[in-house]
């Protein structure tokens, strides 16, 4: 099984390098795990919709651009719909066997995903209700994705 988590910037504060390279670490028993990161792009705060909208393009088209036509794409998404762990678990294993052995997420920046990002995708899911920041967006999939892989494999993970 392979994952792809399509990003956009880097991980600049060593605590999140950090714990990135644990849960990769911790993943490599049951999936290879591959972050792709795309530059962002730079804008002024409060420049416009129409140039917030012409950068989430930007954005996105980078991570798309690294998107076959048949691959399996999740977008997370505020406002969509929500799993508790052992029912995101049963899903990754759907999302497996929908999407072959590859399974693509996508983690917008800090203005979220375009438009074409969210259409592309198969399926789109969020976290919670609650906002959270894009570096720590990428770290809570990763610890999900380690979670779902102990739940699936009858495997004991601290509650």
């Amino acid at each position: 099984m392979k994952i792809v988590i399509h990003c956009v910037g880097t991980l600049k504060e060593a605590y999140w390098r950090a714990a990135l390279e644990e849960y990769l670490k911790r993943l490599t028993p049951y999936a290879q795990v591959c972050i792709l990161e795309v530059p962002d792009v730079a804008y002024k705060e409060g420049a416009g919709l129409a140039i917030e909208t012409k950068v989430k393009e930007e954005e996105c088209a980078k991570m798309l651009a690294h998107i076959k036509p048949g691959d399996y794409v999740c977008a997370l998404d505020l406002n969509q719909k929500e799993y508790d762990s052992v029912h995101f678990s049963s899903h990754l294993q759907e999302m497996f066997v929908r999407g072959g052995s590859t399974v693509h997420f996508l983690i917008g920046g800090s203005l979220g995903l375009s438009d074409e990002a969210k259409k592309r995708a198969n399926e789109s899911l969020s976290f919670s209700p609650m906002t959270f920041t894009h570096q720590m967006s990428r770290i809570i999939l990763l610890e999900q994705l380690y979670r779902a892989f102990k739940i699936a494999h009858h495997e004991p993970y601290h509650k």
